[in-house]
């Protein structure tokens, strides 16, 4: 029967057919069990020699027993760690998740050094992705390596010595152009981001507003929206709360040509217009952003700008319009007028015939964008 040794000797005992076993806990498993490892001899002085080199090689740094790669042991990870958090923060997770794992792939865990995370994290930094988002594929990374370092896969975490990234510098505020506008009106799809877009473009909303909208939030007509909610991340996870500031509750008017798109959204009968992989849960941001992607490139020549740029676009427009600040800030929702000038950057090109290109932007083919939208929803029905 075996002995309790002193810590860090495990136990030694005698088998049936005379050899001697040492076993020894080396660590844990993804699912936090023990692992164990067995090492035999003729004599128990044998089986001692071959634990003791087993033990001076991994307090040396030189031993790494099984090779994982990383797509297996991040699944394994995220597996092990998602009974732990909401299932809205389950779903921020997987879409970071995704994004190194379409990265790294199969490279075996060990082969991962510091220099590709720091790789990883200026492609993305070329790629346009936020500064949030490159602090969250980060900390998942840090995650995923402490936990494969504890179980003895890794020498060490190689996350702990990357550089970490500077903020982006802060970008001008972009802004489509009129001519820019008219083409996304005419060409964005028929279907729920594409009616989404539009209404971005020609209301100024937030996309957290835009996400939290319900049903009830759209006037019958789609002359109007209620603002009185935002979607909020908090620590990773998505939920409903207020909007942004106590002047951002408000009731926006919707330009006559594009009250069809509010009118096409509100007719679900879900919670939320944009519901989230869970009922009555509403839709992660960076989904959101990886359709509204998608959308905008699918249109030949049209240029990338981010979701808020269309709130961009919004107030630009109007301010060329001749809309004085006042009336701007009360519908977009901004707390003082400074805030509302910040976002003043005026497109020379189109000073001079703003009224008319804006008009046009919204008004093309309105009774052509109608028809086509009730086919669409239609034929999904």
């Amino acid at each position: 029967m075996g002995s309790r040794r002193p810590n860090g000797e495990g136990t030694i005992s005698q088998r049936k057919d005379g050899r001697w076993v040492c076993t020894l806990m080396i660590g844990y498993t993804a699912a936090g069990k023990r692992r164990f490892k067995s090492f035999y001899g003729k004599t128990q002085a044998e089986a001692k020699k071959k634990r003791n080199e087993f033990l001076r090689l991994m307090e040396a740094g030189m031993l790494v027993e099984k090779e994982y790669v990383f797509d297996e042991w991040a699944d394994m990870w995220f597996d092990n760690h998602k009974d732990n958090i909401s299932p809205t923060t389950q779903e921020s997770y997987s879409y970071t998740l995704k994004i190194l794992k379409d990265y790294f792939g199969r490279r075996k865990l060990k082969d991962i050094k510091a220099y590709d995370i720091e790789q990883l994290l200026k492609k993305l930094r070329r790629d346009g992705r936020s500064d949030s988002c490159l602090t969250q594929c980060r900390g998942m990374l840090y995650q995923i390596f402490n936990k494969a370092e504890a179980n003895d896969l890794v020498l060490k975490n190689p996350v702990r010595f990357a550089d970490k990234m500077r903020k982006g510098p802060k970008k001008r505020k972009e802004s489509f152009t009129a001519e820019e506008v008219k083409v996304l009106m005419e060409q964005l799809p028929q279907n729920k981001i594409g009616w989404s877009i539009r209404l971005m473009l020609a209301t100024g909303m937030r996309t957290q507003e835009l996400l939290a909208l319900e049903p009830r939030h759209i006037k019958e007509d789609g002359s109007r929206i209620v603002i009185e909610q935002a979607l909020k991340r908090v620590k990773g996870s998505v939920d409903i709360g207020p909007p942004k500031s106590q002047d951002s509750f408000r009731t926006i008017p919707v330009p006559v040509s594009v009250r069809h798109c509010a009118r096409f959204l509100a007719a679900t009968d879900t919670m939320f217009i944009w519901e989230g992989k869970y009922k009555d849960k509403p839709c992660n941001p960076t989904h959101f952003a990886d359709l509204y992607k998608k959308a905008l490139t699918e249109i030949e020549g049209m240029r990338y700008l981010s979701p808020h740029c269309c709130r961009h676009t919004y107030v630009s427009q109007m301010q060329a319009l001749g809309v004085d600040l006042a009336t701007i800030q009360s519908i977009v929702g901004h707390a003082d007028i400074d805030m509302t000038k910040h976002y003043l950057h005026v497109q020379e090109s189109i000073r001079q015939a703003a009224i008319e290109k804006f008009s046009e932007a919204f008004m093309v083919e309105e009774d052509q964008m109608q028809n086509s939208s009730h086919l669409v929803l239609i034929k999904s029905s």
